[in-house]
């Protein structure tokens, strides 16, 4: 069987980061999202504001496309990739929405976002949305829980446009449980989604309330996503392995398809790096007085060769999304060494 693929996610960051900050911008600009705020918009002409997001559509949808045909240059197991959130700008913002609506800009967008989604699939590259923590699908707030419908729906439109959404997870698009109803929130939601977000939807564990526990409440619903990192924080500690139940029961969540998991690491300039070779004991971390909460911070690279290792013997069964600060920099070196476990 082999090995699954290795992801970044949002930005592409070129090999080389010592260059002058000017050069690396205009390096990496033609394959990074650009935005705005709604401040700023807020603040000019109208005619003014509505070039200035038609610009970046036009730039954003290009720079998808970009960002695709690179990692369809990598390795075939190197070919994943998650797309940034902020493609349309204050797309569900009250002031600004009217303009995502308009006949010309739902033409552009989806005739461009086609073409990213026909290049990926041409080129084996599984992509993947993330929507932001203000998507809050189970909260107790019925206003937040309409916020974030459309929010989720923002998203499903552009996978929609890129050609996916028809079949049960031919793309994923992850959010956590969040909100205080937790399960049984995100169970009421589901049947008020468009069929392609259903089709796409998965469940996150998170670190603090929803843990692994409470996703697999919704085994029989949605596919699940195990960040096996924020379960070591949520667990106080456990290195979960691929022969748990647990992980078993998510993997079947995903009804045949090969599912995707989250990976990363403690901050190297929190808890150094010392000792490399070493799975960090969490209860002796605490003990020592580290924070949890800065625990849960990503680092920058995968430094730890040996957590490596242990995250490394998920890839028979699982594709792996890499959350690191340094994206593809710190990705790709991961999924070499776990490529010779």
């Amino acid at each position: 069987m082999s090995l699954g693929k290795v992801g970044f996610a949002c930005k592409y960051l070129h090999h080389d980061q010592t260059q002058k900050k000017k050069i690396l911008e205009e390096l990496q600009r033609p394959l990074t999202e650009k935005c705005t705020t709604v401040a700023w918009l807020n603040r000019q002409h109208k005619d003014v504001a509505e070039q200035r997001l038609w610009d970046i559509m036009v730039h954003n949808s290009q720079a998808v496309y970009n960002l695709i045909e690179y990692v369809g240059s990598l390795p075939e197991q190197q070919r994943m990739v998650r797309l940034g959130s902020n493609q349309l700008p204050c797309a569900t913002q009250e002031d600004w929405r009217y303009f995502w609506k308009r006949t010309d800009v739902v033409d552009y967008a989806a005739k461009y976002y086609s073409r990213a989604g026909e290049l990926a699939r041409q080129l084996g590259v599984r992509v993947s949305m993330h929507p932001g923590q203000f998507t809050v699908l189970a909260s107790d707030n019925p206003e937040i829980v309409e916020r974030s419908i459309e929010e989720f729906e923002y998203h499903a439109n552009i996978i929609r446009w890129m050609g996916y959404g028809k079949n049960w997870q031919d793309f994923k698009c992850n959010v956590h449980i969040s909100g205080r109803q937790g399960p049984a929130g995100i169970k009421a939601v589901l049947p008020r989604l468009s069929t392609e977000a259903r089709n796409c939807i998965t469940i996150e564990n998170d670190e603090n309330s929803w843990g692994l526990d409470a996703s697999l409440e919704l085994e029989k619903e949605v596919a699940l996503v195990v960040d096996i990192h924020h379960h070591w924080v949520h667990s106080a500690g456990e290195y979960i392995t691929p022969s748990d139940d647990r992980i078993k029961r998510v993997i079947d969540s995903w009804r045949g398809v090969r599912p995707a998991m989250h990976y990363s690491v403690s901050r190297e300039d929190y808890i150094g790096t010392d000792r490399p070779g070493h799975k960090p004991d969490f209860q002796a971390l605490i003990g020592q007085g580290y924070k949890k909460a800065k625990l849960r911070a990503h680092s920058d690279y995968m430094w730890n060769t040996a957590v490596n290792e242990w995250a490394g013997t998920f890839r028979k069964d699982f594709d792996i999304m890499v959350e690191a600060k340094m994206k593809n920099l710190a990705s790709i070196p991961f999924e070499e060494q776990t490529a010779l476990i």
